[in-house]
């Protein structure tokens, strides 16, 4: 079929995708009045609709995904080659660009050993959980199976990533889920849980609060905790100094494996490889997708050291000895022949140290909103990820009406600006405007948006 389309091709679009297509985190009864909008072309930062109108994407594909920008054509062709060449084969098996892109992965990881690839963020956790699990069974007697989360993060769609996940909006309606998944505080110092204390001592605080809960739950009983290097839907949350290195010293204290999330913030989203890395922190499991191959093929890996992989090795015939999983389509070969270009113009094009500029000037632009209005609260971020908090009431710091915030992303969009905000997570708080534009952005793209986002703050606040 030629997707080349026409304006009356497009119009047909439309009404196929109203009468068919059940779209995500949306609420379709809307769509009895007004068209889902329909976005038919990208190139850099900049995307089009049905409409012919044209924006600039803040958001990476709306999830923090196209990390390279859109129009890709050596990603394109590199994809198109190896599936002529051989697109599939189990996972039981091998395949060329599986095996070179786990080397040149691994390469950026130091430490870290084997890759097990699936084909989504929610899955390559799932997989996670799974390895620990079946560790509790292997070798502790199946008592050390509890997994801690952290309040406000999230990690993924799936019952057991739900069960270990923080948002509670997203978690609710989805229960029972299964048990031995354990929450811990977050770590926001905007929205502090201890008064006494600020800065890196609060950090540590925030850390010493998942090893009381550790100690209250029996250390014997813990076996992994699962992290997002910086919360992303949870509200852009930026650790404050002090906590990773503390809460890396309590994993090693009590033997618990760290299970780092860098699903969005891995492959340059921070200005690292990883979001981690900006600390130091030495992981048992690293699990990513979203930016692996920046959304040209689906491709997820669960990432883990050699110590972990020679948990499951055994000289005995023992049917239950090995990781007995399979994901049909991690075995697809167009993820790692994306993500093995993806990597590589991450690396040509110098975007981790442009990453570190732009976030460097978003930061700064925001900082400049905030002193101009007075609705936000906070600004936070890493490198090209970051967010703006905001408030009824900074003495209070109660937050706007979601509503409110809500028409700040529409009024941005009016203006040819397409940004996020939390979403249907934390309750009566879904209100931190998100930015994570691709890696490859500009000065004036950065400018753009920041100028389209006081202009909305402007109509909605006044």
């Amino acid at each position: 079929m030629n997707l080349d389309l026409t304006k009356n091709d497009l119009s047909h679009v439309v009404e196929a995708d109203k009468a068919h297509v059940w779209h995500h985190l949306v609420q379709h009864k809307q769509f009895e009045t007004v068209d889902p909008k329909i976005i038919v072309e990208g190139k850099g930062l900049r995307v089009w609709d049905a409409a012919g109108r044209e924006y600039i994407d803040a958001v990476s594909g709306a999830v923090w995904t196209v990390n390279v920008g859109y129009g890709r054509a050596r990603i394109a062709d590199a994809v198109r080659d190896q599936i002529l060449r051989m697109n599939f084969f189990a996972g039981a098996m091998g395949t060329v660009p599986g095996a070179l892109f786990a080397e040149r992965l691994l390469e950026k990881m130091p430490g870290m050993s084997r890759v097990y690839y699936s084909n989504s963020g929610s899955e390559a956790n799932e997989k996670a959980f799974k390895m620990v699990r079946q560790i509790s069974a292997r070798h502790y007697g199946g008592k050390k199976q509890k997994i801690l989360y952290r309040d406000r993060d999230y990690h993924g769609t799936t019952i057991a990533c739900l069960a270990g996940g923080g948002q509670d909006e997203r978690n609710a309606q989805y229960g029972p889920f299964p048990e031995g998944f354990v929450r811990v505080p977050h770590c926001l110092e905007y929205r502090k849980q201890w008064d006494d204390v600020s800065g890196a001592a609060y950090g540590r605080r925030a850390a010493d609060a998942i090893e009381e809960v550790i100690l209250r739950e029996g250390p014997d009983t813990v076996g992994a905790l699962c992290l997002e290097p910086v919360t992303a839907g949870g509200g852009v949350i930026v650790p404050p100094e002090g906590y990773w290195p503390r809460v890396q010293e309590i994993c090693r204290k009590y033997d618990i494996l760290l299970h780092i999330d860098e699903v969005v913030c891995g492959l340059g989203r921070t200005g690292t490889w990883f979001g981690y890395q900006n600390w130091g922190v030495e992981p048992d499991f690293v699990t990513m997708a979203k930016g692996v191959a920046s959304g040209y093929a689906a491709i997820s890996c669960t990432v883990t050291t050699e110590k972990v992989f020679e948990m499951f090795k055994d000289d005995a015939e023992d049917p239950m000895s090995y990781f007995r999983d399979i994901s049909t389509f991690g075995g697809c070969t167009a993820g790692p022949a994306a993500a093995l270009e993806n990597m590589a113009i991450i690396e040509e094009e110098g975007l981790l140290d442009n990453c570190l500029a732009m976030g460097e000037r978003l930061m700064g632009n925001l900082a400049a909103l905030k002193e101009k209005h007075a609705v936000v609260g906070d600004v936070r971020g890493k490198g090209l990820f970051c967010g703006a908090e905001l408030v009824a009431d900074r003495e209070t710091k109660e937050p706007v009406a979601e509503a409110d915030a809500k028409a700040v992303v529409a009024e941005c969009m009016a203006r040819g600006v397409i940004i996020g905000v939390t979403n249907r997570s934390l309750p009566g708080m879904n209100t931190t405007l998100c930015l994570s534009p691709a890696l490859i952005a500009t000065p004036q793209d950065i400018d753009a948006i920041t100028a389209a986002i006081d202009g909305a703050l402007t109509k909605v606040f006044g």
